[in-house]
């Protein structure tokens, strides 16, 4: 992998926005200030990794949610 390249690629490229405004959002319900300007090098990695985590686990509830829905 080269030096630099994000490996987290999105499956879907239009859920980029969505995802980005989930992130200010956990941060700020854990009550962590996260830079506006995106750069996340000053947190620590206890913070970004309780954003990380709380961001897989509401999307894992999204996820379960809209299947219960599908199987109705």
């Amino acid at each position: 992998m080269a030096q630099g390249s994000n490996s987290n690629n999105l499956v879907v490229k239009q859920a980029s926005g969505a995802l980005e405004q989930m992130k200010y959002e956990v941060a700020q319900e854990l009550g962590i200030n996260f830079p506006q300007d995106g750069y996340a090098g000053n947190l620590t990695s206890y913070e970004n990794g309780s954003i990380g985590g709380y961001i897989t686990k509401r999307l894992v509830t999204i996820a379960e949610q809209q299947l219960a829905g599908q199987f109705k």
